[in-house]
């Protein structure tokens, strides 16, 4: 394994004095909340596929209370953060816990990212007003911490499966 890869992997992230590290991270995403090919082209389609998902798979509450607030919050500024990489993210009465979904779009999707480019990987974290272990930001801050590496960008979008996912972000190869 290269080191940049082995130190991100052992690497923990502080966001408001709490931290987080991979094993606590993959912790929070499942097979069920795993999207190897998203269909949509565009960032509302884009939502309504991975919160439409999250609803089949029962972990939130209100399909359209979460997703009416992910699109207010692409409203404030869009959620691209440029290398083909998005965060919606959110809080809502409408979810019980902290959740995380991965999505892979293989085409790209027209999101409005700040760099002007497709949005090829998605990262969901949508979390409850409350929330006692406050994994939130700290979940956010790893992942963006993970994917500046450009290889590790790479891997993610040739991965096809939850348990490669899985073994991308533990470091396990």
């Amino acid at each position: 394994m290269p080191e940049s890869r082995a130190k991100a992997a052992r690497g923990r992230v502080e966001e408001g004095g709490e931290s987080m590290n991979h094993q606590e991270l993959i912790t929070l995403f499942s097979e069920e909340l795993f999207i190897a090919d998203l269909k949509a082209r565009d960032r509302d389609g884009a939502l309504q596929e991975m919160v439409d998902h999250a609803a089949k798979a029962g972990i939130i509450r209100d399909r359209d209370v979460i997703l009416g607030m992910l699109k207010n919050r692409e409203s404030l500024g869009s959620t691209g953060l440029g290398l083909g990489v998005a965060f919606p993210h959110g809080r809502s009465l409408a979810i019980p816990s902290l959740m995380a979904l991965f999505a892979r779009s293989p085409k790209g999707v027209d999101y409005g990212a700040i760099d002007g480019k497709p949005v090829q990987l998605f990262f969901m974290f949508i979390a409850p007003p409350v929330e006692k272990e406050n994994r939130y930001l700290p979940a956010l801050g790893q992942v963006v911490e993970m994917i500046r590496d450009e290889q590790t960008r790479q891997r993610l979008l040739e991965i096809k499966s939850f348990p490669e996912f899985r073994s991308l972000i533990l470091g396990e190869d």
